[in-house]
């Protein structure tokens, strides 16, 4: 068993599409996985209950909780679920700060401009907050939403301001995952992307960020 958080402190960084595609992931190698949805926009439970209404195998189940509680419900769901994958929103939330303390591993995406690199050093902070508490936990920053223009190279700036901030708390992916039309459409249908079976690039992506997390 173990908790896996997707979150941030900016929106729009393709928090829940990572959330979601790992979820559905998990669900197909026939794991008892839960998808909690601690963003209060609710777009996770959205994609699941999409995927509910067409009857979509393997079930991903999912539920919302928000507010004081979240630690102790996250600590009572892990012992009936084998994996937890955690849409904790794009914003410094109690609900972000509440599931940090409880979960196993944390990936921050981030796309490769500048203002979402600069809430990397407050998630740093942020993380330091929660290993006083929860001191197993550790972080990953995965680029995500990476242009798929070759000409255009802020992923390679990013890396070299992460590589320059000697981040204490964050290590950053090998993988990183593109901006890919196939993203949006399978989330339409409730579908990840490996299940939408059309964009061979995007499977591959998915699968090695599927294996930094898990090592399967």
């Amino acid at each position: 068993m173990s908790i896996t958080l997707f979150g941030g402190e900016k929106g729009g960084t393709g928090k829940t599409t990572l959330a979601t595609n790992i979820a559905a992931m998990l669900a197909l190698r026939g794991k008892d996985v839960l998808l909690l949805d601690t963003d209060r926009q609710g777009t996770a439970s959205f994609w699941a209950t999409v995927r509910e209404e067409e009857s979509i195998e393997p079930r991903v189940a999912c539920v919302q909780k928000f507010g004081k509680g979240l630690p102790a419900q996250i600590r009572d769901l892990a012992e009936r679920y084998d994996e937890i994958v955690i849409d904790a929103g794009g914003r410094d939330s109690l609900e972000l700060r509440y599931a940090l303390g409880v979960a196993d591993r944390a990936y921050i995406p981030v796309q490769p401009f500048q203002f979402d690199i600069w809430t990397i050093r407050q998630m740093d902070t942020l993380i330091e907050m929660a290993k006083s508490l929860n001191e197993n936990l550790t972080a990953c920053i995965v680029l995500n939403r990476v242009s798929t223009n070759p000409v255009i190279r802020e992923d390679k700036d990013t890396r070299e301001f992460i590589d320059q901030e000697k981040f204490q708390q964050l290590t950053l992916a090998e993988c990183m995952i593109r901006d890919r039309i196939s993203f949006r459409k399978a989330a339409r249908d409730g579908l990840a992307v490996v299940e939408f079976g059309q964009d061979a690039k995007a499977v591959a992506e998915m699968n090695q960020l599927f294996k930094e997390i898990y090592g399967d």
